[in-house]
C-alpha cells in the first residue's frame, strides 16, 4: 500500500511539472540570430574582427562586395611613409598591396615627393567598414594623402588629428594653386605607371589639372579617374592578384578621360549634390559564400 502511495505521488508531481512546462514559454532556437549569420549588418561583424585569418592570402569577391583572407599589416612607419589614423586599425591588405606601397613610396620619393601619408587600406579581414567607404573590402585599395609627409616622425596624436590638405578651389571647378604641391603630378604618375594599378580615383579638378599638364605622355591618364570628393587624397586600386580566383576585377578603362569626358563632373548636381539617400546595408548573406568562413575562422 505504501509503495502505491509513493508511486501515485511521483505521477502527480510529474503531471504538475508537465503542466508547468506546457504553460512556460520555451524559447525557439534560431541559429541565424546567434552567430555570424545574424541580422547585424556585415560591417559590424567584420569591424569587430581585430586580427586577420592565418594562411594563404586570398582577395574574395569585388572591391565593394567581398572580404580578405590571410591579410598582412603595413608597418606604421617605413623609410618613405607613415600610417595615419592608427585607431581605425585599417592598415591591412593583401600582400601585393603592402609590397606595392613599399615600392610606390620609393618611386614617389625619387620623383621628388617627400614621403607618403597612408590613409585607409582594409580591415584585418576586409569586408564592409562601419564608416568611410563602400569599397576597400578585399585588401587591394589604399588611400594616399595628397599632403607631403612632414620631415619628422608623427606622434600618435598628430596621426589622429592632422588634416589632409584640400587641393580643390572653393567653387569646385579647379585646383587651389596656393596649396598645389610642385611634385604631385610626378607622384601620381609614379602610381599610374605601376603595372599592378587598376585605377586611381581623384577629384575631377585634380584630374583636369593632370590632363592640362600631361604633355605628350598621356598613356597613364586613363587609369586616373574622376570621382566624387577625393579632393585631398588619391584612392589607388590594384588589379586582382594571381592566386585569388574568386577576386573580381573591374573592366579596364580605355579612354583618357580628359576634355569633354570631364564635363559631367563640373555640373551643378555633382559639385553641389543633394544630401545622400542612405543605402541598404550589406548583410553577410549578400557577400560571397567564402566570406562566411573568413569571418568564422579563428
Amino acid at each position: 500500500m505504501r509503495r502505491l502511495v509513493i508511486s501515485l505521488s511521483i505521477l502527480a508531481l510529474a503531471a504538475t511539472a508537465t503542466g508547468l512546462a506546457a504553460t512556460k514559454k520555451i524559447p525557439h532556437f534560431r541559429p541565424e540570430l546567434t552567430g555570424p549569420d545574424s541580422a547585424k549588418p556585415a560591417k559590424e561583424l567584420f569591424g569587430a574582427k581585430l586580427e586577420p585569418t592565418s594562411g594563404t592570402a586570398h582577395a574574395i569577391g569585388g572591391y565593394a562586395n567581398g572580404c580578405l583572407a590571410g591579410a598582412v599589416s603595413l608597418p606604421i612607419d617605413g623609410p618613405d611613409w607613415q600610417v595615419m589614423r592608427l585607431s581605425r586599425n585599417r592598415n591591412w591588405g593583401h600582400p601585393v598591396l603592402v609590397h606595392f606601397i613599399e615600392r610606390y613610396a620609393q618611386r614617389a620619393k625619387a620623383a621628388g615627393w617627400p614621403g607618403l601619408l597612408i590613409g585607409d587600406m582594409a580591415q584585418p579581414r576586409g569586408g564592409p567598414m562601419v564608416n568611410g567607404h563602400s569599397s576597400h573590402q578585399i585588401g587591394l585599395d589604399v588611400d594616399i594623402w595628397l599632403t607631403p609627409m612632414p620631415n619628422h616622425e608623427l606622434s600618435k596624436q598628430e596621426r589622429e588629428t592632422m588634416v589632409a590638405t584640400n587641393l580643390v578651389a572653393t567653387d569646385g571647378k579647379d585646383i587651389d594653386p596656393s596649396v598645389w604641391p610642385p611634385a604631385i603630378e610626378a607622384m601620381i604618375h609614379a602610381a599610374a605607371t605601376d603595372p599592378d594599378v587598376e585605377r586611381i580615383f581623384v577629384n575631377a579638378a585634380i584630374k583636369k589639372k593632370l590632363c592640362e599638364n600631361a604633355g605628350s605622355d598621356r598613356t597613364w591618364l586613363h587609369k586616373v579617374r574622376a570621382w566624387y570628393k577625393h579632393n585631398d587624397h588619391e584612392h589607388i586600386r590594384l588589379r586582382c592578384p594571381a592566386g585569388s580566383p574568386d577576386c573580381k576585377n573591374q573592366p579596364p578603362v580605355q579612354e583618357e578621360g580628359c576634355g569633354k569626358e570631364l564635363d559631367y563632373w563640373f555640373t551643378e548636381r555633382v559639385i553641389h549634390p543633394p544630401p545622400p539617400t542612405p543605402g541598404k546595408e550589406l548583410r553577410l548573406s549578400q557577400l560571397p559564400a567564402a566570406c562566411r568562413q573568413v569571418l568564422k575562422a579563428p
